[in-house]
């Protein structure tokens, strides 16, 4: 896995990816958040193909249980990709809250990414 390092109003941001999904379960998801918050990371980037596609069926439970964790350890979270292809009303309205909130994000891109998550305030 590969781990850019981006600083920037000095926040400490990493974007994270590699080919492939390497985000298959939670755990997967708290393992990387664990070894980049203990890395003084204030912020982590992954794109959506980096993920398994369970995480964006809410039934399976798995999207709310990362995103906790990432809300429990004050972690901002930058997800990037094309999440037009969603049309199930439960995923829209979750991405659309998320984004509202500002502390877990679904963008379109790595600038936006950045520059949300170097923002001192969600």
């Amino acid at each position: 896995m590969n781990v850019n390092s981006h600083i920037i109003n000095n926040k400490k941001i990493a974007e994270v990816g590699e080919d492939g999904v390497f985000i298959k379960r939670a755990e997967d998801a708290l393992d990387l958040l664990g070894d980049l918050y203990y890395q003084g990371f204030d912020g982590i980037i992954i794109r959506e193909q980096n993920i398994t596609p369970d995480f964006f069926d809410l039934k399976t439970g798995m999207a709310g249980e990362i995103l906790q964790k990432f809300s429990n350890y004050r972690v901002r979270l930058a997800i990037i990709g094309d999440f037009s292809s969603y049309k199930a009303k439960s995923i829209c309205d979750f991405i659309y809250e998320s984004n509202k909130t500002g502390h877990i994000n679904f963008l379109s891109s790595m600038e936006e990414a950045l520059k949300k998550i170097s923002n001192t305030t969600p």
